[in-house]
Parts: C-alpha cells; structure tokens; sequence
C-alpha cells in the first residue's frame, strides 16, 4: 500500500491517519513463525514544526510452537512502531532515518520490516517453561517424569566404577 505523503511534507500541523490491513502473509516471510492473521495496521504520519514522523501498530496473531517444549503457542501481537521520514538525507551517514524522495512510503514492505525484526528468535510457551526430558521426552511442564537426568563428568566416570566395586 502507498501512503501519498507529498502533501504532508509541504504543510506544518497536517496529518494523515491510515487503518490497513496487510494480507495474510506466509512462511517465506518469517519462517517458523507464522502470521495465523492478517496484520492490522493503524496510525498516523505528523508533519510538527518540519519533521515528518510515522507512528503505527501493527497488530496480528501468530502461531507457532514452544522451543523449548513443543507446546503450541498461539498469541495476539501488538507492535508500536515510530520513523522519522525525510524526503532527502543531509548527511549520508544517517541511517536512523526513512528517506522517501519522491513522497510516496510503501507501508506494507515497511511493516513487514518492522515485524520481521521485532519477532522474538526464540519463541517460549511461558518464561519459566521446563521444557521435555533428555531422556524419555515428556513435557516437564506437566510433571517430573522420574528419570536420572544428572549426568557424570565423564573425566570423572572411571571413579565411579571404582566406587560401585565396593558395595
């Protein structure tokens, strides 16, 4: 979608409002973790005192599976985003800024930016999740499963046979 900004840029005080919504997007975009909803898009583009400034949600709903323990996880995401736009850049060594010379902004290709790097790269059913057993593969989550899971320092393996000989 291409937001007509040329406008905006000449008048101080103005505004535009937008509400979108982007496609439903698929796995090629975010791999592993996929959009299960269109994104909802809503904000405005301020021009205050000659700086042209873009903020907007993105809200969406993502399913995807626990890292940790496989679980499902499915959950309702709601991004703020904010970006300075300028129709030409001063200095070349200024990248906090979105130039966009001919005053058109692609919103869609923009968001998607946005949420790409916004997404966790790892994606947890809770915070204290346990996750499964090395050794049988139940979900911890849901109860110990009673196995031995310490493991010996295999520097130190042939004392422990030393130490079972003497029972």
């Amino acid at each position: 979608m291409l937001l007509n900004l040329r406008q905006l840029f000449l008048e101080e005080g103005k505004s535009v409002s937008f509400s979108e919504t982007m496609p439903n997007t698929d796995e090629e975009l975010w791999p592993g973790h996929p959009v299960a909803s269109p994104i909802r898009l809503t904000g405005e583009v301020n021009n205050r005192a000659g700086i042209v400034t873009l903020t907007y949600t993105a809200a969406f709903r993502f399913h995807s599976q626990c890292d940790r323990c496989c679980a499902e996880v499915d959950r309702q995401e709601n991004y703020r985003f904010t970006h300075v736009l300028l129709q030409q850049l001063e200095n070349e060594d200024d990248d906090g800024y979105i130039v966009i010379p001919d005053g058109t902004l692609e919103l869609f290709g923009l968001a998607s930016a946005d949420i790409s790097l916004e997404l966790p790269t790892k994606v947890l059913c809770s915070e204290d999740c346990k996750g499964l057993c090395p050794v049988c593969g139940k979900n911890l989550n849901e109860g110990s499963c009673g196995c031995q899971t310490k493991e010996v320092d295999p520097r130190f393996a042939k004392l422990l046979t030393l130490l079972e000989k003497d029972k």
